[in-house]
């Protein structure tokens, strides 16, 4: 196959996007920075020495390795996300935060096993379905689309982290349906994971009464619905031009995760109506890019694995946006390029790079 050079276009609008998240990162974790560690400045450093630099150093690398090996590297790369995921239980290596032990810890630095979750799926996925094209022969491969899944899940949702547990299933779940999966399979995954957030709810009550926030934000403002109610807050504040770069109130500690869950927010309240346009249309620009880099590849594991990638982007991006204006349930999961976390822009920009690659093969 010839092999042309990567999109630009949708390299400048990654480029974009991470360079208006660090912006916004810069804002929104101030004070949290200064109020924890004594240095305003603590969480853009963070993610500039363990995020932004190891990510852009893998883009550039995987930009340059051919997609189609992947291929060969799904199962072992799997397994080592599944060794991750469970080492997250181990208490020699596990860190906790906030209730949840979604971290694992290894010498000098910490890594988020679910974020390299969604990648290794959407690359398993792609493979198992890349060789059967006809819709019977996706059907065959249903079972083991199932246990994956459902393994990944489980060791996702045991930690817990509910947000990335949507977005994988999710994404998982698009893909299928894209690959040729039959809609009433879809309908048959989406009314199981219904069923399984029942259960949840009533394994946790707090499930239940975030829930209910959601239905009705306004009746418990100051305790369970006090992080939905601050950030449509901030949101409703910023207007149309926004308070101003700097200027948010609700980063003083009344918001709840400004740096991460609730950046989107915090970014509303300063920048205003019309300039989250902008945020908003760099999302949108890059998925519609990203499908037309699935429609055009040269094979079907191609086809799948843009098509993969692009839909994790979406789903995190939607679930992330539709929680803080509280059009979907509260659910903590980062921006895609815009929050702070390193493993999730890491991880995030590998992906960008496996697109890239792939629309180096391009047939348009």
């Amino acid at each position: 196959m010839n092999r042309n050079l990567p999109d630009l276009i949708l390299l400048l609008a990654l480029i974009a996007l991470v360079s208006l998240g660090s912006l916004m990162l810069v804002s929104a974790s101030s004070v949290l920075g200064l109020d924890l560690h004594g240095d305003a400045y603590y969480f853009i450093k963070h993610q500039i020495i363990y995020g932004i630099i190891p990510g852009i150093i893998i883009l550039g690398l995987v930009i340059m390795i051919p997609y189609h090996w992947w291929k060969k590297a799904v199962v072992p790369l799997l397994v080592f996300v599944l060794f991750l995921l469970i080492l997250v239980f181990i208490p020699s290596f596990n860190m906790t935060y906030g209730g949840a032990s979604r971290w694992v810890h290894l010498g000098f630095f910490s890594v988020q096993p679910a974020e390299f979750a969604k990648l290794s799926v959407i690359l398993y996925i792609a493979a198992l379905f890349s060789n059967r094209e006809k819709t019977v022969g996706v059907q065959k491969a249903l079972i083991p689309f199932m246990v994956v899944v459902g393994l990944v899940g489980l060791l996702i949702m045991k930690q817990p982290d509910i947000g990335t547990l949507v977005v994988v299933t999710g994404a998982s779940v698009l893909l299928y349906y894209i690959a040729g999966g039959k809609a009433s399979h879809v309908l048959g995954f989406i009314a199981s994971g219904f069923v399984i957030m029942m259960i949840l709810i009533r394994l946790a009550p707090y499930r239940l009464a975030r829930f209910t926030t959601f239905l009705h934000p306004e009746l418990d403002p100051r305790g369970i619905g006090y992080q939905v109610h601050q950030a449509l807050l901030a949101i409703g504040s910023g207007g149309i031009w926004g308070l101003g770069f700097g200027r948010s109130r609700q980063k003083f500690r009344y918001l709840p995760e400004p740096a991460g869950d609730s950046i989107f927010a915090i970014a509303s309240e300063e920048l205003g109506f019309l300039r989250m346009i902008v945020l908003l249309t760099l999302y949108v620009f890059i998925v519609w890019r990203g499908y037309q880099i699935a429609k055009n590849a040269p094979d079907t594991f191609g086809k799948l694995v843009a098509a993969g990638i692009t839909s994790w982007f979406f789903v995190q991006a939607v679930v992330h946006i539709g929680a803080n204006l509280s059009i979907l349930p509260l659910t903590g999961i980062p921006l895609p390029l815009v929050s702070y976390g390193g493993s999730a822009l890491v991880i995030t920009l590998a992906g960008a790079g496996i697109l890239l690659n792939i629309s180096r093969y391009s047939k348009d």
